[in-house]
């Protein structure tokens, strides 16, 4: 049996335990192309109760996986002072920092139902769905001054660093941005 899974090279060693246990075995594998699978492994059982081989599965949980990255992630920054968001490529929001939540007004709860297209003034929309789009592109942006509406409608000016999240593969599938108020309009 050949595989390209990442650092799991013991496929047959506990296809076989399985089959001498009889005991069922799951376990989570990551692909070479960065995908990631829970790994099933069952004793087949004929009609007659007699052992005839291996059942294996493949469950692909690769969302799941970068879900769970994005939550340690919200973990990690939970006592940042800056705000610090993350969101999908459509813009939807995944993640939002209790600083976030000081400095626009929205709760997490709020915020996790809004695009962050609800958050840029009118007038900025069409020039921050560009920069989206070059970070959709894993492209390098240096940290650039911007403004942000807060659910009281002040516009604040805020200093952002974006940063493209890549899977293994280099395909972005986020986007993380700490932003800090440059001034209170």
């Amino acid at each position: 049996i050949v595989s390209n899974l990442v650092g799991y090279d013991s496929l047959v060693t506990d296809i076989q335990h399985v089959l001498d246990t009889l005991v069922m075995k799951e376990l989570e594998v990551q692909t070479k192309s960065g995908r990631w699978f829970l790994l099933g492994m069952r004793p087949y059982r004929t009609l007659e109760n007699v052992i005839e081989g291996a059942v294996i599965t493949f469950v692909d949980i690769t969302r799941t996986k970068k879900a769970e990255t994005i939550r340690h992630l919200a973990t990690v920054v939970a006592d940042a002072n800056d705000a610090i968001t993350v969101q999908d490529l459509a813009g939807q929001i995944l993640a939002w920092n209790p600083a976030a939540a000081r400095i626009y007004g929205w709760t997490e709860a709020e915020a996790m139902q809004m695009n962050v297209r609800d958050r840029i003034p009118a007038a900025l929309r069409l020039e921050e769905v560009d920069v989206l789009t070059r970070l959709s592109q894993a492209e390098v942006l240096a940290p650039y001054e911007t403004k942000r509406l807060t659910k009281d409608g002040r516009v604040l000016t805020v200093q952002l660093t974006a940063t493209a999240l890549t899977a293994d593969d280099g395909d972005v599938y986020a986007i993380a941005t700490t932003e800090r108020i440059v001034n209170d309009n």
